[in-house]
């Protein structure tokens, strides 16, 4: 049995702790499709914004390029992504989803669904419309000025 610690008071490890914990129910049911939560989070952003930069992709995601590049590897490896040489200005490279990028998101797109009911099923559908709310309003609060 485990031993019950009290709640803590810190708002950025409470955060983190329910993060983490979401995160492995996210990657237990997109496991089936061969990704991670991270990963399906940059095919989805890509697929909603047609691509972008790694710089935009970076702000998209609210994650150092340091940590977009090690989600990145292994998508490019798979050949989900590719980076293109943008037409309006050869110096610019997009990210952008493959066909074989396209089509692993469709099918991820099913698994994902589960997480999402497993999720509503626990916490509530409108309980987890106004956490997504209050989430954005962490993002924003704690966003440098």
């Amino acid at each position: 049995m485990k031993p019950r610690l009290p709640p803590t008071e810190c708002n950025c490890l409470a955060i983190r702790q329910a993060s983490r914990q979401l995160t492995q129910l996210y990657d237990d049911e997109l496991a089936p499709c061969g990704l991670r939560t991270t990963q399906y989070s940059v095919l989805s952003v890509l697929d909603r914004s047609g691509g972008a930069t790694i710089q935009e992709l970076a702000a998209a995601l609210v994650m150092d390029r340091s940590t977009l590049g090690h989600n990145l590897r292994p998508l490019e490896r798979d050949r989900l992504i590719e980076l293109a040489v943008d037409g309006r200005d050869r110096r610019a490279r997009t990210l952008r989803l493959t066909e074989a990028g396209r089509a692993r998101l469709k099918e991820a797109r099913r698994c994902w669904a589960k997480a999402q009911a497993r999720f509503h099923e626990g916490f509530g559908e409108d309980a987890a419309r106004r956490l997504r709310a209050l989430l954005r309003r962490v993002i924003r609060a704690a966003s440098p000025a």
